[in-house]
């Protein structure tokens, strides 16, 4: 085919489909072993996308279908080269990085948390990053311990 025939898109239209880079944190990358598997799994979907985009024999739409799993592709790289594996807590005497704390609030609920690493973090699921106000102020606390966040107390019930 001809390139005459061939539409290219305006670099002001090309720029549309670059997606800004997805924010690095500044805190260390601490993974736990699940959380390095993870980083790896979403790291192979995301170079498997962007290698189904690049199939793609319309350029505007190969750009188009890319850009998403380009920015994944570069954050998770990225995530995977600073990832500093954490070993399970060797105790559970009190709480550290890999720790699942349950603790009760002073209006009676009991919640339990897995501190784990800033990708891994999903509240709805059971596990907090450590960075989280909640695990900095746990962290290195033991059962029977009592810690405020804001106008609640925390009191740790156990450390597993």
């Amino acid at each position: 085919m001809s390139v005459a025939f061939v539409k290219e898109e305006s670099a002001e239209t090309a720029a549309e489909t670059q997606l800004p880079d997805r924010p690095i944190s500044p805190h260390p990358n601490l993974v736990t072993e699940a959380g390095l598997k993870a980083l790896e799994r979403q790291l192979r979907e995301a170079r498997e996308a962007f290698e189904s985009a690049g199939a793609i024999e319309d350029v505007n739409e190969r750009r188009r279908q890319a850009a998403g799993p380009g920015r994944d592709l570069r954050y998770f790289s990225e995530r995977l080269r600073t990832a500093q594996l954490v070993p399970p807590p060797a105790s559970n005497e009190t709480v550290a990085f890999g720790s699942t704390v349950t603790f009760r609030r002073n209006d009676g609920r009991v919640q339990t948390y897995r501190i784990v690493g800033e990708d891994e973090a999903d509240p709805k699921a059971g596990s907090i990053s450590y960075v989280s106000p909640v695990a900095r102020l746990l962290m290195g606390k033991a059962a029977g311990d009592v810690v405020s966040v804001g106008e609640q107390e925390l009191e740790i019930v156990k450390i597993v």
